[in-house]
């Protein structure tokens, strides 16, 4: 009896120390994980999924990635840090909350630096685009492509807004962002850093008038269904990376590199046609379901009032003056 329980405690024993072995070895080399913030079905994640099963199919194997959705591996800034010590090994990053590891990229959150989404693309895939990608390099993050996050407008409870004095009085929610603040002050508004959960019963009870974004998540959130008014200002056009660890990419030999990089650009023009088709389908919901949008015929009375957040920038960061002015000189 007694060798009979000494056995089972043995072999008990055994199963456990062997599940720790396996926990605790590190996933196989070829076995890559892949970061994303956004759900089944949305542009960037169809997307990341293509460039992970192209990756897959052109390498025969030798590299697997996997897409882990809707954040389940944590939020982005602990995913930005994961994946420069290559616990992971792939993302797609929006630059808005870069900024505190690579300063460079708090340029891409100044208000209208981008003329359009078309200029947003052309500065990233250029040169310029390369300033940022060395600059994230030098953090780990080796970024092979763009992708697009459209275009933030204004949207709110009381009016449509045609000129900056429409924003006098409106508490708008932004991003725990300064920038986003000093933007919306500027234009006479009063800026309301609030975590994105929050909003849709923020504006429905009144403790917000309005809030920025983009169709898509406009939709997506059900705002629109509390506010009634979306205008095309197109202050604030972001773009985002698919980004690589630094470990997982030198781990590479320079055919599967070629082959990495070129699944990225593909992934890129993939997610940017389906931005599109998507905006344009979120545009036509919230149409459908009364809310009035409006087009911004003089955003130069917007851009002018940006003056002093830009000066401030400067003032802060006075290394990156020029790389502001290549940008805007660039259109």
């Amino acid at each position: 009896m007694k060798t009979t329980m000494f056995l089972k405690k043995t072999a008990c024993a055994v199963t456990v120390s062997a599940a720790l072995v396996v926990m605790s070895l590190p996933a196989q080399a070829n076995n890559w994980r892949g970061w994303n913030i956004h759900p089944p079905g949305y542009p960037n994640t169809v997307a990341l999924e293509a460039f992970a099963e192209g990756v897959a199919d052109r390498t025969e194997g030798r590299l697997k990635p996997q897409v882990y959705n809707n954040a389940v591996l944590g939020d982005q800034p602990d995913a930005i840090e994961q994946t420069r010590n290559g616990a992971l090994d792939f993302a797609n990053f929006n630059m808005g909350p870069m900024g505190p590891i690579v300063n460079e990229t708090n340029v891409l959150s100044l208000p209208f630096i981008f003329s359009s989404i078309e200029h947003m693309h052309d500065v990233m895939d250029g040169e310029i685009g390369q300033r940022f990608a060395d600059a994230l390099a030098e953090k780990d993050l080796i970024a092979l492509s763009w992708f697009d996050s459209g275009a933030r407008s204004l949207y709110n409870t009381k009016r449509p807004i045609q000129t900056p004095e429409d924003v006098q009085g409106l508490k708008v929610r932004v991003m725990n962002n300064d920038l986003y603040v000093d933007m919306i002050e500027a234009l006479g508004g009063n800026a309301t850093p609030m975590a994105y959960g929050e909003v849709y019963q923020s504006l429905r009870t009144g403790v917000l008038d309005g809030a920025e974004n983009n169709f898509p998540s406009f939709e997506s959130s059900n705002h629109y269904e509390a506010a009634e008014y979306y205008s095309l200002t197109e202050h604030l056009i972001i773009p985002e990376c698919l980004c690589i660890a630094r470990a997982s990419w030198e781990a590479l030999s320079p055919e599967d590199q070629e082959i990495v990089r070129e699944e990225a650009i593909r992934a890129s023009q993939m997610q940017r046609d389906l931005w599109v088709e998507g905006s344009r389908k979120s545009r036509e919901i919230v149409l459908e379901a009364g809310v009035e949008i409006n087009e911004v015929e003089d955003k130069a009375a917007f851009q002018e009032l940006m003056a002093p957040v830009y000066a401030g920038f400067v003032e802060r960061n006075p290394d990156l003056e020029e790389l502001v002015d290549a940008i805007r000189n660039s259109n």
